[in-house]
C-alpha cells in the first residue's frame, strides 16, 4: 500500500459554503459545515527542534530535513495536503460556550500510513482561523514544550493519547499574558505537529445539535463509526431502516463510553490531571487530546487541579475526573439524541457508566496493589489507604511503585520502612503509625504468596517509576529558552522507559519534588494562557 494524504475529513463532511484557502480568517460564525479552509499565517525563521523519528517511521512518512522545517511551521505545503480547521461547540466548566472551533489549529490533512490507518496531521499555533475570535492563532514555546513531552509521555505509559510528530520554533515573538495579571510578555514561538488518527470531538457533534443541523450532525455520526469504529461500519452501511441505524448509532455511543471510561482510568492510575475537561476537549475516539494546563499529582491529593482558572471552583480536580468524564458523555447522548428520537435508550447507557466505571476503578487499584479484585472488596485495605496517602503528603508515583518491593518473606521491613522515600517530611509521622500498622495487617492478607514475582511484575507494569512532573517540564522550558535543548532531549529518553528501572536517572528524574517547585510559575499550577 502506498502511502499519501487521503483527506476524508474535507472529503466526506461538508464545508463552509463559499469559502477557499484564500478566504479572510476574520473571525465568524460558521453554519452548516463541519469545516472552514485554512491556510498556516508564514513565519519568519522556522528552526525544527524536535522531530519523532520512531513515529514518522510508523507513518511511513519521508521527508527531507531541510524540508522538515519549511513544511511543519506551515510555510510549506506537501503534495496532497488540503488545510482545513474544524467548527465544533462545546461545554466549557459546565457552561455552553456556544461555537468554538480550531481556533490555534490548522489540519493539514490525512495521511495514510503502510498499514491503512489515516492519521490527521494537524499544527498547533499556526496562525489565525474563522475560529480563532480575537486571539493571534499562536503559540509559545513553553505550551509547545509541554504538549510534545506530554503526548510522547502519555504514549509510553500506554494511555490512549494524540501523539506529538515535530516541534518548530518560529523565529516570531508571541505576545502572552502568562498569569492574566495585566503584564503581557513577549515569549518565542512555536509550533507543535499533532498526530492522530482522528480530532472528532463531543462538541463536534453538540454544535449542530443546538443548531438544528441535522443532516451535519447524521454526517459526523457516520463518518465516525466509518472511520473511529470502522466494525460498526458493515452494519451501518446494509442498514434498511430507521430503526436499524438508530441501533447502530446506540452501538457507536456505547463504544464511545466504553473508550472513555477505559481512559480515565488510565489517567487515575498514573495521577494524571487533564486540567481542562470541557465537552471540546474529549474525542469520541478515545484519545487524550488538547495538552493545556495538565499536570501530575506529586503528594496524593484528590483535590488537586493544575489549572489556576480552575482553583476556586476546582471542576476538574484529579478525584472528579471519573464523575466529569460520565458528565459529558450525558452531553454526547443529548446531542445525538435528534437522530435516536427516544431518551430511554441512552439514558440506559449513561446510567450503565456510574457502575461500570467503579467496577473499573476498582479493579485498576487491584491492579496496582498486585491483588485479586474479589479479595480487595471484601477487605478494608482501599479505605486504609485514601487514609493513609492523605493523613501526611505522600507522593503517589513512589509510594505505589515503592509498594512493589514489600511483603517478602525473607524481608522484614515493615510498610511504612518500604515506601518511606515517598514521604515528604521524610518520615512518617508519629500520629500516622497506628494507621500504618493496620493498613500492612490488612494488606499482608491480601497477598497471598510474599515470594509471588509476577505479583511484583504486574506491579511494576501498572506503576510507573517516572512520569512527567511539571518541575522537570519546566526545567526543559527554562533551558530550552537560553538554546539549550539537552535537557529536553534527556527527559525525552527517560520517559520513552516510564515502567523501567533507570538508575542512573532515578536521583534526577524519578525523586520527590522539589520544595523549590512548589509555587514557582510552571512547576505547579498552569494557566490556559497558550
Amino acid at each position: 500500500m502506498m502511502t499519501g494524504f487521503v483527506n476524508t475529513y474535507v472529503r466526506e463532511l461538508p464545508g463552509e459554503e463559499g469559502a477557499s484557502s484564500e478566504s479572510s480568517a476574520e473571525p465568524r460564525q460558521v453554519y452548516g459545515a463541519a469545516w472552514s479552509p485554512a491556510r498556516a499565517e508564514p513565519v519568519s525563521a522556522p528552526q525544527l527542534r524536535a522531530w519523532n523519528a520512531s513515529l514518522a517511521e510508523q507513518l511511513g512518512l519521508t521527508i527531507e530535513k531541510e524540508l522538515c522545517a519549511s513544511v511543519f511551521s506551515g510555510n510549506r505545503l506537501m503534495d496532497g495536503m488540503q488545510p482545513y480547521a474544524a467548527c465544533y461547540g462545546g461545554h466549557q466548566f459546565g457552561q455552553w460556550a456556544g461555537q468554538l472551533g480550531d481556533g490555534r489549529v490548522i489540519n493539514l490533512g490525512e495521511w495514510q500510513a503502510a498499514d491503512d490507518q489515516n492519521w490527521t496531521l494537524q499544527l498547533k499555533g499556526a496562525g489565525r482561523t474563522p475560529y480563532s475570535r480575537h486571539a493571534d492563532g499562536r503559540a509559545v514555546l513553553r505550551s509547545s514544550i509541554r504538549e510534545y513531552l506530554c503526548s510522547e509521555a502519555m504514549h509510553h505509559l500506554g494511555i490512549p493519547t494524540t501523539r506529538a510528530l515535530s516541534l518548530v520554533e518560529t523565529g516570531d515573538m508571541v505576545v502572552r499574558d502568562m498569569f492574566y495579571d495585566g503584564n503581557p510578555q513577549n515569549e518565542p514561538g512555536a509550533i507543535v505537529c499533532r498526530a492522530a488518527p482522528g480530532f472528532l470531538r463531543f462538541g463536534h457533534f453538540e454544535l449542530p445539535a443546538v443548531r438544528g443541523e441535522l443532516d451535519v450532525l447524521r454526517a459526523l455520526l457516520h463518518y465516525s463509526v466509518r472511520h473511529d469504529y470502522p466494525e460498526l461500519a458493515p452494519l451501518l452501511a446494509t442498514s434498511t431502516s430507521d430503526a436499524e441505524r438508530v441501533a447502530v448509532y446506540l452501538q457507536w455511543f456505547s463504544a464511545v463510553c466504553d473508550r472513555s471510561m477505559n481512559l480515565v482510568v488510565a489517567w487515575q492510575r498514573v495521577g494524571f490531571v487533564h486540567g481542562v475537561l470541557n465537552t471540546d476537549n474529549m474525542a469520541v475516539n478515545g484519545l487524550t487530546i488538547d495538552y493545556g494546563p495538565y499536570g501530575w499529582i506529586d503528594d496524593y491529593d484528590p483535590n488537586c487541579t493544575p489549572n489556576t482558572t480552575d482553583a476556586g471552583q476546582r471542576r476538574y480536580r484529579f478525584g472528579a475526573q471519573p464523575e466529569i468524564v460520565r458528565w459529558n458523555l450525558f452531553r454526547l447522548a443529548n446531542a445525538i439524541y435528534p437522530l435516536i428520537g427516544e431518551a430511554e435508550p441512552l439514558q440506559d447507557a449513561v446510567d450503565v457508566i456510574a457502575v461500570e466505571l467503579s467496577r473499573r476503578l476498582h479493579q485498576m487499584m487491584a491492579d496496582k496493589l498486585g491483588v485479586d479484585a474479589e479479595d480487595l472488596a471484601a477487605s478494608p485495605v482501599k479505605e486504609l489507604l485514601e487514609q493513609a496517602l492523605t493523613a501526611q503528603e505522600t507522593d503517589m508515583t513512589l509510594f505505589f511503585r515503592s509498594l512493589s518491593e514489600f511483603g517478602r518473606s525473607h524481608d522484614n521491613r515493615s510498610l511504612q520502612v518500604c515506601v518511606q522515600s515517598a514521604f515528604y517530611a521524610g518520615e512518617l509521622r508519629a500520629e500516622n503509625l497506628d494507621l500504618y500498622r493496620r493498613l500492612e495487617e490488612q494488606y499482608r492478607l491480601l497477598i497471598r504468596d510474599p515470594d509471588d514475582e509476577s505479583r511484583r511484575d504486574r506491579m511494576k507494569h501498572c506503576n510507573p517509576r517516572y512520569v512527567l512532573r511539571n518541575y522537570l517540564a519546566q526545567q526543559a522550558i527554562d533551558a530550552a529558552h537560553q538554546g539549550d535543548w539537552s535537557v529536553f532531549d534527556e527527559l525525552s529518553a527517560v520517559l520513552r522507559q516510564p515502567y523501567a528501572d533507570q538508575p542512573q536517572q532515578a536521583a534526577r528524574f524519578g525523586a520527590l519534588r522539589p520544595d523549590w517547585a512548589r509555587s514557582r510559575a510552571g512547576c505547579s499550577m498552569l494557566s490556559c494562557s497558550s
